[in-house]
């Protein structure tokens, strides 16, 4: 039965290897869920999942193959929320509750709860018959009944339900879409990825292979010392002006490096890099640092990464004296080709939607300049300028 599943996640294209199929088959014989199917959902995709974009299209494989309640439904109606919605709960007596009869198994329920989608047109609550909460129904969720399908809420903690559809909306993680606060969680860990590579321990897959099959096939996971963190990065923000739409979105991603690069130095600009460059944007008149000194500060194996949205005049980065700030005595070119060419290793990472990039003049002249190195901040970007610094 689980080989079939396990075939039905790489139907799916889930990355899933036999490895991670024997650690839940051991899990398994070693019983440390209960007999429920909550239960081994959480363990399935905790030991096959091993990144958390695939989580909903495990969830839609993990569905169709153990015949949830959505492919029941032949019409597939749509079930109003408003009869979900949970205001009552009734309090059933012990003998009400042993007055209550099962209905033969999932196949009478599924033939039962077909029929009452066909006939209900309202919301009922604290009802025994049709899809409600609250009540003694075994369709809804909130109540009670012996034997029934809980959908769109909570347990109310008498664990009797034999399906469970829980009224979520799922979206497919999607790696070019810009960061949100539902998939920050994913696109920092490709921050961390490329960063550590100092941890204690890591998985050693060719000691685990030899000293599995030299157990008779029992699994017999190895771990090996990982390598120290060498990674060093010089981190220049843009700040203020049309910056400010994406305070929030850049302030996540400093966070994220401040935390998982050893060694890190950040200075701020505005628009474009000129011959001065700050770390406190409330001293940053009287306290500055010389982009130059910079240059010869740190070394040439520091990986240069921008964040800006490169959106400005052309004469901020064509002329001398094209700052809307100071009268720099170079352009903003003559500098970014200077760091270009000290810092073999960069990337911009632009907050910007790229779609908008084409209509920009200046976006397309700092990604000239960048050769070509510039990204989206999305999932996808970050992968992209991550391997390219890390070549």
């Amino acid at each position: 039965m689980l080989i079939d599943f396990f075939l039905q996640l790489k139907k799916a294209k889930i990355p899933v290897s036999i490895l991670e199929f024997l650690t839940l088959l051991t899990a398994l014989k070693q019983g440390v869920i209960k007999p429920s199917i909550d239960e081994f959902y959480q363990l399935a995709r905790m030991t096959l999942v091993k990144d958390e974009q695939y989580f909903d299209r495990f969830d839609q494989a993990f569905g169709n193959y153990f015949q949830g309640i959505e492919n029941i439904i032949s019409l597939q109606p749509d079930i109003p929320l408003a009869w979900l919605e949970k205001q009552l709960q009734r309090v059933l007596s012990p003998e009400e509750k042993a007055a209550l009869k099962k209905l033969g198994g999932p196949e009478a329920l599924k033939k039962r709860l077909v029929e009452l989608l066909q006939k209900q047109k309202g919301r009922h609550a604290g009802g025994n018959k049709w899809l409600g909460t609250g009540g003694s129904s075994p369709f809804g969720h909130g109540g009670y009944h012996p034997e029934g399908f809980r959908i769109g809420g909570a347990s109310a903690g008498n664990r009797t339900a034999i399906r469970v559809w829980e009224a979520r909306e799922f979206k497919d993680y999607d790696n070019n879409l810009a960061l949100s606060p539902r998939n920050m969680k994913i696109a920092l860990r490709r921050l961390r990825r490329f960063a550590r590579t100092g941890a204690v321990l890591e998985f050693d897959l060719d000691n685990t292979i030899q000293s599995t099959a030299a157990n008779a096939g029992m699994l017999d996971i190895k771990m090996r010392p990982e390598r120290h963190n060498q990674v060093k990065v010089l981190l220049l923000m843009d700040v203020g002006g049309s910056m400010d739409d994406h305070i929030s979105k850049v302030a996540e991603l400093f966070s994220a490096a401040k935390t998982e690069f050893k060694h890190l130095e950040h200075f701020y600009f505005h628009n474009c890099v000129y011959e001065r460059l700050w770390q406190s944007n409330r001293r940053r008149r009287d306290q500055v640092s010389a982009t130059q000194d910079i240059i010869n500060r740190y070394s040439a194996d520091y990986k240069l990464i921008f964040v800006g949205d490169a959106t400005m005049s052309p004469y901020e980065i064509l002329s001398a004296g094209g700052s809307v700030e100071f009268d720099n005595r170079e352009s903003g070119a003559a500098w970014l080709k200077r760091l270009l060419h000290h810092f073999p290793h960069f990337a911009w990472l632009n907050p910007e939607p790229e779609a908008v990039w084409q209509y920009r003049q200046s976006i397309e002249m700092v990604q000239n300049l960048m050769q070509g190195r510039m990204y989206p901040v999305t999932l996808a970007g970050l992968e992209s300028a991550m391997r390219q610094l890390s070549k």
